[in-house]
């Protein structure tokens, strides 16, 4: 008994450990994000530019998109959402494999 709670103890702070680091994920990401905006905009102003200008620009999204993409991997991963091997899928392979083997023992009796 007292290991099971032990069990269930140590898989809770698991769960909040991840929870914990992809919310810590998330602030780095709009801190740094917002700031390299804000700095892109206001260099933009220094050299004249108008605002919307850095706002279209690649260079100023880039790290917005390819960082955000890492980041939605870290929410499935903390959040338990996996869009491609859920629990369906790994039945279906299960079965599929079973049926193989079924088969393949059927080439032989």
């Amino acid at each position: 008994m007292e290991t099971e709670r032990t069990n269930k103890n140590i898989k809770a702070k698991k769960k909040v450990e991840a929870l914990k680091g992809f919310y810590t994920h998330l602030m780095i990401y709009l801190v740094i994000n917002t700031s390299l905006l804000i700095i892109k905009i206001i260099g933009n102003f220094y050299y004249g530019d108008y605002f919307m200008g850095p706002l279209w620009h690649f260079s100023t999204f880039a790290t917005w998109l390819f960082w955000g993409i890492g980041l939605s991997f870290h929410a499935l991963k903390v959040f338990k959402k996996n869009p491609f091997f859920n629990r369906n899928w790994e039945e279906r392979q299960i079965q599929k494999y079973i049926d193989e083997d079924r088969n393949e023992v059927k080439k032989y009796e």
